[in-house]
């Protein structure tokens, strides 16, 4: 059996990719951890070295990458240049540069008085074989985003591309050929069945990405096994547009945050709540800006019709509940290519404004205060990104730090997955860890503390014999640290100091 793999505007098969063998992802996950041993016993400088050339194949690979994105998953070849291979190079160059630094041990400070020749530091150490497993949407960043980091930190990768972009997910992999020791870096081809496998297997973390049923599931499993895990899920992102936003700007720019990669961007502007002040021209003007939209240029299709259909019995509910059609709603004959949808709802319970979608339709509801915004915007269980629109910088601030996300732009939306230093992480129903920057390093590696003791004394003063001076030791010690008066207190440091020069002598 294999996975056909197609453009879904075109319905024609490109490629094909063996699914593999259940029975054999226990055997992969073990040379991983072989490997990893091996991997980890480097420095980190020679796998900066390793992993450094990375950069120029993937960039060298650009025109075929966009391309087989564009095959697998009916994606534009320019949103896959812009939003994806173009910032490769950022992202290794950000990895390479300050992956040293990230994993440098850090001093923790110890009382030379009660811990004498006393050392101690935290180490970052890899956590071992870390399980990534990504969706067809970006299915060139989102991957690169963990496998660059984690190697980098000394840990091996099982790698499962989804079943609808697995030639994209073994390009991606080719880029490490002939760097990596051998199994640090495979690649599990399949579905949810080989997920499965490879978190049973004992893998020591999971990087997720993907849809929310299926990232509950991974959870589950992890949580059976005790195995730390990151979860990306689905989004349904709110812009927020202020009386006083520039008109223009924000018309296009959520213009572009909805219906770039046809909707189909879990960081896709999904509801617009917009003040009353502004409503009118904002809405004539985004409906203007929306029909220029130029299909199979400016967008591209739905990547299945199970997308389409909970798309479009989304936008009947609306419309069903008192919403408008402003703009779009058009199907193309024979295909899933559907024109951008505008809404304009009165009822912010409806599914186009509350469920998780992957498509080109656009919820925008008109509100009479910022506050009531706020509220709105936060009713929604999913917190991916947000955005915030208005000329008032200190305002739109204000109202970023009350919403539930876990991006927040003011005045853009939804570009900051290329920016390799910033946190993107998420809130709610959307998932929880980080990738990108510094803090995405707790997912895939973990604290060791370490203590080196150079004493010679023959005995610590809590160690056997206890008795009576240990017992009037440590009542003299919760004195003199503020469990008695001044005069009090000093007495008591006096007798703690001679009791810890007794028992440094062995007495």
């Amino acid at each position: 059996m294999t996975h056909d793999t197609h453009s879904q505007a075109r319905q024609a098969p490109r490629a094909s990719v063996d699914p593999t063998p259940l029975d054999s992802v226990a055997g992969i996950v073990e040379r991983a951890r072989d490997a990893q041993e091996l991997w980890a016993s480097l420095t980190t400088y020679e796998r900066i070295r390793a992993i450094a050339p990375v950069r120029t194949r993937a960039l060298r690979a650009a025109e075929e990458a966009c391309s087989l994105v564009a095959s697998e998953t009916g994606r534009l070849f320019e949103d896959a240049l812009t939003a994806e291979v173009t910032f490769l190079a950022e992202l290794v160059d950000y990895w390479v540069a300050e992956i040293e630094g990230l994993l440098e041990p850090a001093e923790v400070l110890l009382d030379p008085m009660f811990f004498p020749k006393k050392r101690g530091r935290t180490e970052r150490v890899a956590r071992g074989v870390i399980a990534l497993i990504t969706p067809w949407e970006q299915p060139l960043a989102i991957p690169m985003r963990t496998l660059v980091p984690a190697l980098l930190a000394g840990n091996a990768v099982v790698f499962h591309p989804s079943e609808r972009a697995p030639a994209v997910g073994a390009l991606v992999a080719s880029w490490f050929d002939g760097l990596l020791p051998d199994g640090v870096l495979q690649v599990v081809q399949g579905g949810r069945d080989a997920v499965r496998r490879i978190v049973d297997a004992g893998v020591d973390g999971v990087v997720f990405a993907g849809e929310e049923r299926e990232g509950r599931e991974v959870a589950a499993a992890c949580a059976e096994r005790l195995v730390p895990c990151s979860l990306e899920l689905e989004g349904k992102d709110a812009a927020i547009v202020l009386a006083g936003a520039r008109l223009e700007r924000t018309v296009r720019g959520v213009v572009w945050g909805a219906f770039h990669d046809a909707g189909q961007s879990r960081s896709a502007v999904k509801r617009v709540f917009v003040e009353r002040a502004i409503a009118e021209p904002f809405l004539r003007r985004l409906v203007e800006v929306t029909k220029e939209l130029r299909p199979g240029l400016d967008y591209g299709s739905v990547a299945s019709v199970a997308q389409l259909g909970e798309l479009r019995s989304q936008v009947q509910d609306a419309l069903n509940h008192g919403g408008e059609l402003l703009a779009g709603g058009e199907l193309a004959t024979g295909s899933t290519l559907v024109a951008p949808t505008i809404v304009r709802v009165t009822n912010s319970s409806v599914g186009l404004m509350r469920d998780a979608s992957f498509g080109p339709a656009l919820g925008v509801e008109v509100v009479d205060s910022a506050e009531q915004a706020i509220v709105r915007a936060n009713q929604c269980r999913f917190g991916m990104t947000a955005s915030v629109w208005s000329r008032d910088i200190g305002k739109a601030e204000r109202i970023a730090r009350r919403l539930r996300a876990g991006v927040v732009t003011i005045n853009n939306h939804g570009f900051t997955a290329v920016l390799p230093g910033a946190p993107w992480g998420a809130a709610g129903a959307s998932g929880w860890g980080v990738s990108n920057g510094e803090m995405a390093i707790e997912q895939l590696t973990r604290p060791m503390f370490v203590l080196t003791d150079r004493s010679r004394g023959r005995r610590e003063g809590w160690w056997y014999p206890y008795g009576p001076s240990l017992r009037r030791a440590g009542l003299a010690l919760a004195r003199a640290r503020g469990g008695a008066g001044f005069f009090g207190r000093i007495a008591a440091w006096f007798r703690l100091l001679g009791w810890i020069g007794r028992r440094a002598l062995g007495a």
